[in-house]
């Protein structure tokens, strides 16, 4: 018998029992009540291993449980840590890239300038040289028509 059916059978027989007048008591027969005793005394154990097997397999599991969410927690802290590292490169990497192409565009309006300033100079010194070459024709031009009217005179 289980240990539920055994006190519903004490239960049972104390509530069938004899009362003893005038006393509130009732009156049972010891063998019977020793007789369920000992037949609960031998339930319980094997009860009780059985209880005592239940809260170790739910210590083993909740212990399990604790162990695989501790390793979740350290798996993922793991991923932030190196999700951060790869947004830190990634932000520096950006940050180069940014000023290297500040320094290209600040470079290149600087030569460009300077091109521009040379090319500037090579032609205002054409430009000097060739209306001084142009002078100089006029001139050449303005000697040779007097010298060829002073030789029709």
């Amino acid at each position: 018998m289980k240990t539920e059916e055994i006190i519903e059978s004490l239960e049972e027989t104390i509530k069938n029992a004899r009362p003893v007048p005038l006393t509130g008591r009732v009156m049972v027969e010891s063998d019977v009540l020793l007789n369920m005793l000992s037949e609960l005394s031998a339930a319980l154990p094997g009860e009780l291993k059985q209880a005592k097997a239940i809260v170790s397999d739910r210590s083993n599991i909740i212990n399990s449980a604790k162990q695989e969410a501790d390793d979740i927690i350290r798996v993922a802290e793991e991923r932030r840590k190196s999700m951060i590292n790869e947004n830190e490169i990634v932000r520096s990497a950006k940050a180069t890239a940014d000023q290297m192409m500040s320094d290209a565009k600040l470079k290149s309006r600087e030569v460009r300038k300077a091109a521009n300033d040379y090319v500037e100079e090579i032609m205002k010194r054409a430009d000097e040289m060739l209306t001084a070459n142009v002078n100089e024709l006029r001139k050449t031009r303005q000697s040779i028509k007097a010298s060829q009217r002073q030789g029709s005179n």
